[in-house]
């Protein structure tokens, strides 16, 4: 007889209301006041409409989110479960080691901070928070989102899943107004990204298991992209 699987126990209300707490853009974390390039590729005439749009927000999810941050997340928040903080100090200057231009450097430390800064407040007691304080020049918005999700008591899948909708909620944002499209575009972008998030976290979470080596953050484009916004004269979006 086929082996059957065991049902996955449901996520507890409390972990998933957490979970769409984190992933939301009211968060005051400013994810929202960054393109990640898409600004830069606005200017260059690279995206145009919603299905340039579209194209472009896919391949940065499977070639930027789905090799870094999810594999990284998942990672850091085996770390923070042990308490193990020299682990979490190389995953914290991975992150810091991979972001190839200085706006990608200062959103990452930016987003991470002001996370940190948000759950002091929360979770004062949590005597975790002195490790992700002790990371230095500061902690990263992927390692610090690992704690907040850690402190959910929700599983990684569900956590990478908040962590990329959260990304993909901005990132929809951001091409509403710089393109710029109309709501329902945005809509119809956000639910195709909805639909290619599970398969992404499933392989995020495989190169995760795989081990530091299968990790990667190599874009070469994006980053000439995001060079070019650090010195775009007219700009929406943080640089």
């Amino acid at each position: 007889m086929p082996r059957v699987r065991p049902a996955t126990p449901p996520l507890p209300a409390t972990a998933l209301l957490q979970l769409m707490w984190l992933a939301s853009p009211a968060l005051p974390v400013g994810g929202f006041s960054y393109s990640e390039a898409l600004e830069a590729a606005v200017d260059q005439g690279l995206v145009t409409d919603e299905a340039s749009a579209g194209r472009w927000l896919l391949d940065q999810l499977h070639l930027g989110l789905q090799r870094a941050d999810l594999p990284l997340l998942a990672s850091a928040m085996h770390a923070w479960q042990r308490r193990d903080a020299e682990r979490l100090t190389a995953l914290n200057d991975w992150a810091l080691q991979t972001r190839e231009t200085f706006e990608m450097r200062q959103q990452t430390e930016q987003m991470g901070r002001s996370l940190a800064d948000w759950l002091r407040q929360r979770h004062p007691s949590d005597d975790r928070l002195p490790l992700l304080a002790a990371l230095q020049p500061s902690p990263t918005w992927p390692i610090a989102f690992a704690l907040a999700a850690t402190a959910t008591g929700a599983p990684r899948r569900e956590s990478l899943l908040a962590f990329g909708f959260g990304w993909a909620e901005n990132q929809v944002g951001a091409a509403v107004k710089s393109v710029p499209l109309g709501q329902s575009a945005g809509q119809r972008l956000l639910g195709a990204l909805a639909q290619a998030l599970p398969a992404a976290v499933d392989a995020a979470l495989a190169t995760a298991t795989a081990g530091d080596a299968a990790r990667q953050n190599l874009a070469p484009m994006l980053a000439i992209l995001s060079a070019r916004h650090e010195a775009q004269y007219s700009r929406l979006f943080r640089s």
